[in-house]
């Protein structure tokens, strides 16, 4: 029987494995096609993305969690950021943006307009924000996520703290359901793009 994963906080020196696994994960995430059309720049530009966002963003207002298998290799991750601390302020966007821009090129202005929707949409109540969770496509269904969003959620029931996420595959909306989590609205990209369905997740009682 294989070895569950194991979930622990990520290190800043683990920045560019767990950005690399992202990309892996979302290569083939509607949005994210969407957002890159070209796969090759696609490729290119998720990782620089995922790394950019979470070494100014996610370190310093959330929480950076990866789950390892056995050999010690990055299988998933997750970014969370904390309660009211969801949006980067102004000086964090000014570190961000010439790696932004490097990751979008000239899909920058494509990559705001996304933003802007989610931000005019996201809930004022203050909760745990899961802005990314990704498992490496190679180590799909062997409990990654289940492990990631587990300890993180089992964290929201101590506290008593409501979750939000935006889910940008419909097949992943029944998984999310387990957790608790229930569909609250649907954002609808511009130009024929994909949607993205709005997630909310009241605690549960804790057992503790």
């Amino acid at each position: 029987m294989p070895t569950p994963p194991e979930v622990r906080p990520a290190r800043r020196d683990e920045i560019g494995a767990l950005a690399r696994t992202l990309g892996a994960a979302f290569q083939d995430d509607p949005v994210m096609e969407w957002l890159w059309p070209d796969p090759h720049r696609r490729a290119l530009g998720l990782p620089r993305l995922f790394a950019t966002q979470t070494r100014h963003q996610h370190f310093a207002t959330g929480a950076v969690e990866i789950a390892w298998d056995p050999s010690g290799a990055i299988g998933g991750a997750a970014l969370w950021d904390a309660p009211g601390a969801w949006k980067p302020s102004i000086w964090c966007e000014l570190c961000m943006f010439p790696r932004l821009a490097r990751a979008f090129g000239g899909r920058l202005r494509v990559g705001k307009e996304l933003v802007d929707l989610m931000t005019e949409v996201h809930p004022d109540e203050p909760h745990w924000y899961l802005a990314t969770i990704g498992t490496d496509p190679e180590r799909r269904g062997h409990g990654f996520g289940q492990k990631l969003l587990g300890a993180r959620l089992e964290h929201c029931d101590r506290e008593g703290i409501p979750a939000y996420l935006e889910s940008s595959k419909h097949a992943n909306i029944a998984y999310y359901e387990r957790f608790g989590f229930e569909v609250t609205g649907t954002i609808t990209l511009p130009g024929g793009g994909p949607d993205m369905w709005l997630m909310w997740r009241t605690p549960r009682p804790s057992a503790h």
